[in-house]
């Protein structure tokens, strides 16, 4: 069976709403923040549907053994922010998964020449083969910077059907990109947008995650 990546848009009116919220320029920094807290929480409530790992289990309720379904916290669970914009995006996504590790990829992009260069990795030589990992980038433009994280998890052991992608907004470029490379990923966005110009921005998007969530 040929794999094709799966793209979920959430129809989740809070998605929406705080979508909203991040997109209009008029939004001061704590604001966005905090909106990009929020999509974190939801986008990564909608992500761990179907995805993390259970076992069965029996409890004994005040009343008698009662058959119950647990997280398995043996299977590990990480979640990996691409600095800095994802940053913004982590504190909504701990509070649903408080126990997953956090390693950091430091990823800035070449203004002109849009290439992306690491400048900070904190990924662990190798991965359990059976970790489920949780990329957190607000933005899915050209594809550059989600290429190389991707590259950099790879090679450390993460497998692609087990990685899934929260952004805020993604674009065809990126999307079609990560599908020709890594077509078993998962991803969860709160919205496609069509067009990306000239400088590498998504519109219309929201701007600049990173600057907008940190005030510069």
């Amino acid at each position: 069976m040929t794999l094709q990546l799966r793209v979920y848009v959430p129809p989740h009116p809070l998605v929406k709403h705080w979508l909203g919220v991040a997109r209009d320029a008029s939004t001061p920094p704590p604001l966005f923040k905090s909106a990009m807290t929020e999509l974190g929480r939801w986008l990564t409530y909608e992500a761990m549907r179907d995805w993390l790992p259970n076992e069965e289990l029996t409890v004994q309720t005040p009343l008698a053994p009662c058959k119950v379904t647990m997280v398995n916290p043996e299977v590990p669970i990480v979640v990996v922010p691409i600095l800095r914009a994802g940053l913004a995006l982590l504190d909504g996504a701990q509070t649903l998964l408080p126990l997953a590790s956090v390693y950091h990829l430091g990823l800035v992009r070449n203004e002109e020449s849009l290439q992306a260069n690491c400048y900070l990795n904190t990924l662990p030589n190798q991965f359990d083969p059976n970790t489920r990992v949780l990329v957190l980038d607000p933005m899915l433009a050209t594809g550059g910077t989600m290429m190389l994280a991707m590259s950099e998890l790879k090679k450390r052991g993460a497998t692609p059907d087990l990685t899934r992608i929260i952004s805020v907004v993604a674009a065809p470029p990126a999307l079609q990109k990560l599908g020709a490379d890594y077509p078993s990923l998962t991803i969860y966005t709160g919205m496609i947008d069509e067009e990306v110009n000239g400088k590498g921005y998504i519109v219309p998007g929201l701007g600049d995650a990173g600057d907008r969530a940190f005030g510069t």
